[in-house]
């Protein structure tokens, strides 16, 4: 394929996605900055193996790149951050969606989801953003993150019970004052 073609058609396929993969590299980074630099970079690799890219989601594909690349930063500039594990012995929090609390967390102010969301361990945030924030499916979600479809599906049910903790803890202070 010319390059100029090669272009064209890159263009087509990748830019319709940028602010989904800016998405997923500021959630997993933390950092508007670096997640620029690796959407760059996650790119510039993208369109350099291009040749490979054999057809199917593109969206898919694409941010699939960007968490490596996402990945790949985050070893060379704050390895500690993908040492900090899930911790299974955090006791399970039942979700009750029919009670006053629910409803009223329903209608939490953005900025508190946000922050709390941003709290989540790596494991749960980025399948939480790629799900609730980027509408991926679960088959989809388990490709560009490499896991199985369970692991997927048990990482977005905890994440969901940590956030939903998160704002309960939150909700709680702003009640009594802060």
């Amino acid at each position: 394929m010319p390059e100029t073609s090669k272009a064209v058609r890159f263009e087509e396929i990748a830019l319709p996605h940028l602010s989904a993969a800016y998405n997923l590299a500021r959630w997993l980074l933390h950092n508007d900055h670096d997640a620029e630099d690796v959407v760059q970079e996650a790119y510039l690799r993208a369109f350099k193996y291009f040749g490979g890219y054999r057809g199917g989601e593109s969206r898919t594909w694409l941010l699939t790149i960007v968490r490596n690349t996402s990945y790949s930063w985050l070893q060379r500039n704050r390895a500690r951050e993908l040492t900090d594990s899930i911790d299974e012995t955090q006791e399970e929090v039942a979700l009750d969606f029919s009670n006053p609390e629910s409803r009223l967390l329903e209608h939490t102010d953005a900025r508190m989801v946000r922050e709390a969301l941003a709290e989540l361990p790596l494991e749960f945030r980025e399948v939480m953003v790629m799900r609730e924030l980027e509408e991926l499916s679960y088959r989809e979600i388990a490709t560009v993150a490499d896991l199985p479809i369970g692991t997927v599906m048990s990482r977005l049910a905890r994440g969901r019970k940590r956030l939903h903790s998160l704002l309960a803890t939150r909700m709680g202070r702003e009640t009594k004052g802060g």
